[in-house]
């Protein structure tokens, strides 16, 4: 037998995403490349902490919006604005089971663009094309509008200036630079943000009401 990708080496390691066993080096190459794999696979789970304890400092000049300054008191001051956009990825990838980092990225920075216009007066938006990224971006700002509606109504004043979530936004995006690898088809940054929030993990796997917001 041979590997049913290369049709050229021994198959020696199992796939769970094909179901077969293929060769080590299709594994990978193609691994969230040509091949959706399991988040559960070991030869995944053994790649991805390969590349967490590699992984290089980051470079302020290849981050999101290299630009961009701003102190971690906007962080602390707004751990619940953080949930906010964190449950609603989390909430739309639970009924959008083809959700993987690039559209994720894509959607993030491309409202965090919107966002970023506010500062200068005039709102301009530009969604993403692809059907994906561009139904995250629409969820994402819906849900971040529910979320301001909702604590100036608790408060009688809104407590979440636009400024600051465009700053959470880009958090968001330098985050995820950080956590995914860069392939197609990876899933480590949401694979991320369900680590930490592990209620709406627990929820979807008992079939409960998806979580949205905080």
């Amino acid at each position: 037998m041979s590997c049913p990708i290369c049709e050229k080496r021994p198959p020696k390691r199992f796939c769970p995403a094909k179901g077969e066993r293929i060769c080590a080096i299709c594994c990978g190459t193609q691994r969230e490349v040509t091949i959706d794999c399991a988040p559960d696979c070991t030869h995944l789970i053994s790649a991805r902490r390969y590349e967490v304890e590699h992984r290089k400092p980051p470079e302020m000049e290849t981050a999101p919006f290299p630009d961009v300054e701003f102190s971690p008191e906007v962080l602390r001051r707004h751990p619940e604005g953080l949930s906010a956009i964190g449950l609603a990825v989390i909430g739309f990838a639970q009924q959008n089971d083809g959700l993987r980092d690039p559209e994720i990225l894509a959607a993030l920075r491309a409202l965090a663009e919107a966002y970023r216009t506010l500062e200068s007066g005039i709102y301009f938006e530009r969604p993403p094309d692809a059907p994906m990224p561009r139904a995250l971006y629409t969820h994402l700002a819906e849900a971040l509008q529910e979320f301001k509606k909702q604590k100036s109504q608790q408060s009688g004043f809104t407590t979440l200036k636009d400024s600051e979530i465009f700053r959470l936004l880009v958090f968001f995006l330098r985050l995820g630079a950080r956590e995914t690898n860069g392939r197609p088809k990876a899933r480590g940054f949401l694979d991320f943000l369900y680590a930490q929030f592990p209620a709406a993990q627990a929820a979807a796997e008992r079939g409960a009401p998806r979580i949205i917001l905080p």
